[in-house]
């Protein structure tokens, strides 16, 4: 797969090309992470929706975007696994997410991505009435409902690609 090259315009203009409103919150990137940015802004860590890039090991390996909430985890040892149809699956490191993506981990969106990346949304996420997203960097956050990602003809909801974690 080659590398992107994906800016903040090309993302604005993907989330404008979806005709479903929005809100782009900027911030300070030294509080891009989830938890970080929720603490200080005072969003809620139920709202937000991380896009992680996974690598399913076969030859050659395989690539795909998750969209799981930040209250579960990625089940990449089975289900991730199981769709790639791989014997091994990983997270991507940081920096193949930004070959693949052209984004920093903290700031990858699951809005212009390249167009033959899938991208898996675990159902949980889609059942949230507003989700805060990457803005494509760490400087900015997307706010919006759902149908920003379900209006993509890319985007598959998959039951069952999260789950939430034991405590």
């Amino acid at each position: 797969m080659p590398a992107a090259s994906v800016g903040e315009r090309e993302i604005r203009a993907a989330l404008n090309d979806l005709g479903v409103e929005h809100e782009i919150v900027d911030c300070d990137p030294a509080l891009a992470d989830t938890v970080a940015f929720c603490a200080a802004y005072g969003y809620q860590a139920e709202d937000s929706a991380n896009t992680i890039i996974v690598i399913g090991k076969t030859d050659p390996p395989r690539y795909a975007a998750c969209v799981v909430l930040a209250t579960t985890r990625l089940d990449v040892n089975r289900v991730v696994r199981n769709r790639f149809g791989a014997k091994k699956a990983s997270f991507a490191s940081g920096d193949q997410t930004q070959e693949i993506t052209g984004m920093m981990i903290g700031g990858v969106t699951p809005f212009g991505l390249p167009a033959d990346l899938p991208i898996w949304v675990d159902s949980r996420v889609v059942a949230r009435q507003r989700l805060l997203f990457g803005g494509g960097s760490r400087s900015c956050k997307v706010v919006g409902p759902p149908q920003l990602l379900t209006e993509q003809a890319i985007v598959e909801v998959v039951e069952g690609l999260a789950f939430v974690p034991e405590v």
